[in-house]
């Protein structure tokens, strides 16, 4: 996963400005770490993706992201 894919689901998920919080902010439960942080130290991006959805309760049909209706 590229760092513009890990955003893009974060923005769809949470809105931008709620997103950017979130990742700013929140410490994640099973890394002990902020998205931010977790990113910075080279936590892979799609395991950081899940603990986010873990965290947040987001069901399994959303984890993907929108679909891109141009596809």
């Amino acid at each position: 996963m590229r760092l513009s894919e890990f955003q893009q689901l974060v923005k769809d998920e949470f809105g931008e400005a709620k997103g950017e919080w979130i990742a700013h902010s929140h410490v994640i439960g099973a890394l002990g770490v902020t998205a931010e942080v977790a990113i910075d130290t080279g936590i892979d991006l799609r395991n950081v993706w899940e603990q986010l959805c873990i965290d947040f309760s987001i069901p399994e049909s959303r984890r993907l992201g929108k679909d891109d209706p141009r596809f």
